[in-house]
């Protein structure tokens, strides 16, 4: 069995792509699958708003462009996808380490 794909990764990757997947947690693999077939029908209809995503991602366009490449191994879709797990996993990873602890305002709780 394999393990199951980490729950945050696939929170920011759900919101991201607006997958509509339900909130059963996948494997890598099924994430991959799902989000390839996304990135499939981005990259027919919506174009500009794939490339807008993976811009504020800050998917490298080195990457993106040996995705593209006709010497890939992987179809476009599929090389996309993959950046894009990839990306956010390195997204979480960045919160999780950087993650702050809730600050105590100083004059007492100003949330109105």
């Amino acid at each position: 069995m394999q393990n199951k794909f980490d729950q945050n990764t696939s929170n920011l990757i759900k919101k991201d792509f607006e997958l509509e997947i339900g909130d059963e947690p996948l494997t890598e693999e099924e994430m991959l699958m799902a989000l390839a077939e996304r990135v499939a029908w981005l990259m027919e209809y919506r174009l500009e708003f794939l490339m807008s995503s993976l811009y504020r991602l800050d998917v490298l366009e080195v990457h993106l462009n040996k995705a593209l490449s006709p010497d890939a191994e992987d179809p476009p879709y599929i090389a996309i996808a993959k950046l894009i797990i990839e990306r956010e996993k390195q997204r979480n990873y960045t919160k999780q380490k950087y993650k702050q602890e809730k600050l105590d305002d100083e004059y007492g709780d100003l949330s109105l």
